[in-house]
């Protein structure tokens, strides 16, 4: 009978600790803001709006997804940062988001302190890529040319202080290898150039490169990714190459305002989590060439603070800075 009784208050505990509590506000209660730093149609639009669907189903409430393009994702990021810090508005962060707080004139903010990490979503190399009618093959190659001949060579990136930029000014560092670095305003422009023959080469993520590269208009020299990329087998590192512990990569994460309460970033961290185990984002992701990362905030954040550590690193050798 003891115990009889003991598990009958056990049970009756664990349903009252089930029942909500009274006048708890339920999260979330309203429309969930989620911020895109670049215009609609491009690779963060398209994951932001893979995930927005996901979390809508989950948590039941309306995902609006909000572009504010500008500045490489500068002016949508700053606008997350100065957000109520309540969980109702996130932003859907890459590669620039830590290298812009450190080359502006005027920081706007600081990468890591104004946020809370919420979610790694997903990583792609960067790749050096090539007309088809250029000389060489592999990064290499290029290597090997005379130093004379390749400052002539024009090579376009996405702008200046941009993912490709940056990793082109470290490779720079790295091996001595100067070109004459065309900055386009945003990626498309200069993987349209490239492709046409306007430029000889282009640094650039691989999803954006992929539709280019399949229709034979851009070949790849080598991608910036630990060891070679299962979907592309034939393509070195630069590791390969020559350039030892050149590790760089585009990469997509989900960040909410500094302050945001814990309970309400480990919910946003298990729903987007399961948003990104779905079989059909999964499958969408793969043809994209972007490999999914599932973890906790914590590791997150420990990603955020080795990229500004890197590029600050780099950034104390090559001074860029914009207005």
């Amino acid at each position: 009978m003891r115990r009889q009784l003991c598990l009958l208050t056990a049970l009756g505990i664990a349903s009252l600790a089930a029942l909500p509590v009274q006048g708890a506000e339920r999260f979330p209660n309203r429309p969930v803001r989620f911020i895109v730093p670049y215009p609609p149609g491009g690779g963060s639009d398209l994951t932001a709006r893979a995930i927005g669907q996901k979390l809508h189903e989950s948590l039941g409430q309306t995902i609006v997804i909000d572009n504010r393009p500008g500045a490489t994702g500068l002016i949508g990021t700053e606008l997350a940062a100065k957000a109520p810090a309540d969980g109702h508005t996130i932003i859907l962060a890459d590669a620039p988001h830590t290298i812009n707080s450190l080359v502006y004139a005027k920081q706007r903010y600081d990468a890591i302190k104004d946020f809370a990490p919420i979610s790694l979503v997903s990583t792609s190399p960067q790749a050096l890529l090539a007309h088809p009618t250029f000389a060489g093959n592999t990064l290499k190659d290029l290597l090997a040319m005379p130093r004379e001949k390749t400052e002539k060579l024009a090579m376009g990136t996405s702008g200046i202080a941009s993912g490709p930029h940056m990793a082109y000014e470290w490779l720079r560092l790295k091996t001595g290898l100067t070109l004459n670095h065309v900055p386009y305003k945003g990626g498309g422009p200069s993987l349209a150039d490239a492709s046409a023959g306007q430029i000889p080469l282009v640094f650039n993520a691989v999803p954006a490169a992929m539709p280019h590269v399949k229709t034979g208009r851009l070949k790849f020299l080598g991608i910036t990714s630990p060891k070679r990329h299962p979907l592309l087998p034939n393509v070195p590192t630069f590791q390969e190459a020559g350039v030892k512990d050149f590790f760089t990569f585009q990469w997509y994460g989900v960040l909410a305002p500094a302050g945001t309460p814990k309970d309400r970033v480990a919910l946003l961290n298990r729903e987007v989590n399961k948003a990104l185990s779905a079989p059909d984002v999964k499958e969408r992701f793969a043809s994209l060439t972007l490999d999914i990362e599932l973890g906790p905030p914590e590791a997150f954040r420990k990603l955020l603070e080795s990229e500004d550590a890197r590029w600050k690193g780099v950034l104390k050798q090559v001074k860029i800075q914009l207005d």
